[in-house]
């Protein structure tokens, strides 16, 4: 199974991809795929951020061909103007989900933390060495730290809602996991390319 996570923003919208492979009734190997960073800048209205995050996700569901789309939940406690603006791109990223037949997960920050790390209010490097071991990866291959798109820390969230996604599938308690809506049959969308002003 090919599992998309997101951790979403309109400023900077972290992606990772895992597969997830049966070993046994309840267990899963993991492995790792692909992450980055969709980045739009402060220049440009909101909406042509909106849509330019749009084609991106739709570039990436059309290049790995998830099962599924896992998203970080919003967390309303966090600065209201920071809110909305997740809240946006958000929408946009289900609406592409939805377009492609994609099932929809959320969990929140803490539940994955919790998960992963083993508690509820892990720092951020915490998560991200828990990602790159859990992936059998090093600080090379998954920097989180650095100047690039690829680099950013908001792709190692999004690895670790995919991971944790996993774990929640095949938990051995049996925990029912729906999606937030049943899957839609659509036709895929046409990814349409924006040319940059110079």
């Amino acid at each position: 199974m090919i599992i998309l996570g997101i951790d979403p923003g309109t400023g900077r919208t972290g992606w990772g991809v895992i597969s997830s492979t049966p070993l046994q009734k309840i267990k899963q190997k993991i492995t790792y795929v692909a992450h980055g960073c969709i980045v739009t800048t402060q220049i440009d209205v909101m909406e042509r951020r909106l849509h330019i995050l749009h084609d991106n996700i739709n570039e990436l569901i059309l290049l790995h061909k998830p099962e599924c789309l896992i998203i970080e939940h919003i967390f309303f406690g966090r600065n209201v103007k920071t809110a909305i603006s997740v809240s946006q791109a958000r929408g946009v990223i289900m609406l592409s989900a939805s377009l492609h037949g994609l099932p929809i997960f959320e969990y929140t920050p803490s539940t994955v933390k919790l998960s992963l790390v083993g508690s509820g209010k892990a720092e951020k490097k915490e998560v991200q060495q828990t990602v790159r071991r859990i992936l059998h990866l090093n600080s090379r291959t998954l920097a989180f730290n650095g100047k690039k798109d690829k680099d950013f820390d908001d792709s190692a969230d999004a690895l670790a809602i995919a991971i944790h996604h996993v774990f929640k599938i095949t938990s051995p308690a049996g925990i029912d996991v729906k999606p937030l809506k049943k899957k839609l049959k659509t036709k895929k969308a046409a990814v349409v390319k924006i040319k940059k002003k110079k």
